[in-house]
């Protein structure tokens, strides 16, 4: 199982890995994951949630890195 979180948001028509990296835990200022930097809401939704809905998380994922500081 790989831990490597894609580099790019899946395309329409491909099917939508989980962001999931098994490194679960909530970061209380930034309220995401600190593995896959869902909210708890997200994660919650994901396994129930269409791929529409999948994406658009992905998307949001990668804003996120642009504006969190991991140094």
């Amino acid at each position: 199982m790989s831990t490597e979180i894609p580099s790019a948001a899946p395309l329409a028509g491909a099917t939508v890995p989980s962001p999931c990296v098994s490194l679960c835990k909530m970061n209380r200022d930034t309220g995401f994951c600190e593995g896959c930097l869902r909210t708890i809401d997200e994660i919650v939704a994901w396994s129930r949630a269409d791929d529409q809905f999948k994406r658009a998380v992905w998307e949001e994922i990668r804003r996120r890195e642009e504006l969190i500081d991991f140094g």
